[in-house]
């Protein structure tokens, strides 16, 4: 839920406007608004904010025969607060759990799962039981295939601290071949927030890439093979600093799949989230390949659609 005005914080907002959020949705998302066929596993209750929720997937071209519906569970809301807008707080009520903390095996389907080219797996997924061990068993099926990437994606307010949280996310580091955080993913899941450092241990779980976000000094790719490259932030002015890191992951599937060197993909990446911070929501706002390359060209993100 985005509030209608900025710059205020939630207890003297009085109108909101829906959009679909989390993570890997926002991921998938963003992939499709570049092109790209797209599938999220996940479940919402069975409740009319469940429902709405698997309409606007399809109507964003994410498919959505994946999405379970859990009839005792309600579907989770997040309130965005735009006070700064620059560093939103966000609020989470998933009370008692939410649907998605309970996927099990039988929701997913292990054969597409192993066979798809690019599979997005978020770290906060080891935060819940028995999300954490389906997802490390999902991932097991799949058996390290190119492109599996995990976003480290960790959140505070899911765990009891970073002691918690690092072990359980750096399990799903032995079976990507991606994994991109920022500094304090990085710091909580490999324990540094030294970009390089942070990079040479994730490589050393045996990844084939690792993107560490700086941000303000920009953002760092190395890979395997030892070739790295830094490429800075782009420019822009701040709408609502959520999102940019979903509308990044979308491009950064989209330049693995084009098979980009990583610099280049890196760039279109950093400019895709530019654009996503310069308007309001995440998944509404996720740019096409024409506003990325825009941007690129003229350094001034695109206008929101109507």
């Amino acid at each position: 839920m985005y509030p209608d005005v900025v710059g205020k914080p939630l207890s003297e907002v009085t109108g909101y406007t829906p959009s679909v959020g989390g993570t890997a949705t926002n991921v998938a998302v963003a992939a499709a608004r570049l092109g790209r066929r797209a599938a999220i596993a996940t479940a919402v209750g069975d409740d009319p904010l469940g429902r709405y929720v698997s309409a606007a997937l399809e109507r964003f071209g994410v498919d959505s025969r994946w999405v379970r519906s859990n009839p005792d569970l309600p579907t989770p809301v997040v309130f965005v607060e735009l006070d700064p807008p620059a560093e939103p707080s966000i609020w989470f009520y998933r009370r008692p759990s939410a649907p998605d903390e309970h996927l099990e095996l039988a929701d997913l389907d292990l054969d597409l799962i192993a066979e798809v080219p690019v599979l997005w797996v978020p770290g906060s997924r080891m935060a819940f039981e028995p999300s954490g061990t389906t997802t490390l068993a999902a991932l097991a099926h799949r058996n390290r295939k190119t492109h599996t990437i995990i976003d480290l994606d960790y959140r505070a307010m899911f765990w009891s601290g970073p002691d918690e949280a690092g072990p359980a996310i750096a399990k799903l580091l032995d079976h990507a071949t991606v994994a991109i955080g920022n500094r304090e993913e990085c710091s909580v899941t490999v324990g540094t927030d030294d970009p390089y450092e942070a990079a040479a241990r994730l490589l050393d779980r045996g990844l084939d890439l690792a993107v560490v976000k700086m941000g303000a000094e920009g953002v760092l790719a190395v890979g395997a093979d030892g070739t790295s490259s830094v490429v800075p932030p782009t420019p822009v002015d701040v709408v609502c600093g959520s999102g940019a890191g979903d509308a990044f992951g979308g491009m950064l599937v989209h330049g693995l799949l084009e098979g980009w060197e990583p610099e280049r993909i890196m760039r279109a990446a950093n400019a895709a989230g530019a654009i996503v911070v310069s308007r309001l929501r995440c998944s509404d706002d996720m740019p096409t390949l024409a506003e990325v390359d825009e941007m690129l060209t003229t350094g001034i993100p695109p206008a929101a659609p109507a």
